[in-house]
């Protein structure tokens, strides 16, 4: 079973799982909890009601609590993590397959046409094929409500820079089917996300704000995630080592933010200054499994970034680097200093 970011995975007892990355041990998934048979949840699909569970640190409480067979540690990751057995899973939801379905189909409800017509105005506009774009989040499994987001996905790396481009077009435009955050939009965002990623609201509103693959197409909000397709893959399981050996606090300067649109995403730096935490000044990239680091930081910009560090051995060809691992914990940030935030 080839899963990646984007796709959901949904188990015999009606489990589903968001998968994470593109990379997974034999027979196993790595994906995060996302909905759950719950009799007093508000989503419900056929005859069984869902609850949602949106934070990483309820995620874990949740299966700590209930589903604990999911955590597992993985030696390769050298962390805890929730994996899927492949043998358990009933459906595997891929978002271009039900992009595909919703064209096909002529009984859509309001969310998901709108869905599908934002869908339509990326593919236009970017010029990139049906095949490079999907539909995931809620819609995907038919567990959304009236309020859900939509959640589009490309994949490929020329086709993601065309859409990305495209959105930033867009905004440039002023067009009516897509409108950039305003502050009151940033707010409520961070009243959510914040319960989860610590930040202070101006950091927040300064680097939200010049992100352009989230928005409001036609009152609704998005979010696009961008994936590398199969063939950009070169790892696989195994491949390389990665040991956890600490946290840190550090400050670096950006030289490369060519892979910062991408889910996971990584950004290359230079200049290391340990802040608190483990001083290792051989740091040499800033990388994030979570799409709310995406476009975080730019090229030139120094930042301050907050995560777990790690040791990377390439097994292919014996070498090592150290890499800063942003999004575990609710104290993990990117931030860029602000007399260097460009375009602001």
């Amino acid at each position: 079973m080839k899963a990646r970011e984007g796709d959901l995975v949904e188990t015999d007892e009606k489990l589903i799982f968001d998968v994470k990355g593109l990379v997974h041990p034999p027979n196993r998934i790595v994906a995060f909890i996302r909905y759950f048979p719950d009799v007093k949840g508000v989503r419900a699909r056929e005859e069984t009601s869902f609850g949602k569970v949106y934070s990483l640190s309820k995620r874990y409480a949740l299966l700590k609590d209930r589903f604990p067979q999911y955590l597992v540690y993985d030696p390769v990751f050298d962390e805890t993590v929730c994996e899927v057995p492949v043998d358990i899973v009933k459906k595997l939801y891929k978002p271009v397959e039900k992009l595909q379905e919703m064209r096909d189909s002529k009984d859509l409800d309001m969310l998901q046409n709108k869905a599908l017509q934002f869908a339509e105005l990326l593919k236009e506009t970017a010029g990139i094929p049906w095949n490079a774009l999907g539909i995931s989040g809620s819609i995907m499994v038919g567990l959304h409500t009236p309020e859900s987001d939509i959640d589009p996905v490309v994949y490929g790396s020329r086709n993601c820079r065309r859409v990305h481009s495209a959105l930033e077009s867009l905004f440039k435009n002023k067009d009516e089917a897509v409108k950039p955050y305003v502050q009151q939009d940033l707010k409520v965002l961070f009243d959510f996300r914040s319960k989860d990623t610590e930040m202070s609201l101006e950091d927040f509103l300064r680097t939200e704000s010049r992100k352009s693959m989230q928005g409001k197409s036609k009152g609704t909000d998005y979010f696009v995630r961008f994936v590398k397709d199969w063939n950009e893959i070169d790892e696989n399981y195994g491949d390389i080592q990665y040991e956890n050996i600490g946290n840190a606090k550090v400050e670096a300067t950006v030289i490369d933010d060519s892979e910062s649109t991408f889910t996971p995403c990584t950004y290359k730096v230079e200049n290391v200054k340990p802040l608190e935490g483990l001083r290792i000044e051989k740091i040499v990239e800033i990388t994030s499994f979570r799409g709310r680091f995406c476009e975080q930081a730019r090229q030139c910009e120094v930042v301050v970034a907050k995560g777990k560090v790690e040791r990377v051995r390439d097994r292919r060809q014996n070498k090592e680097h150290f890499r800063l691992l942003v999004g575990g914990r609710h104290s993990d940030y990117i931030i860029p200093r602000h007399q260097n935030l460009s375009n602001w």
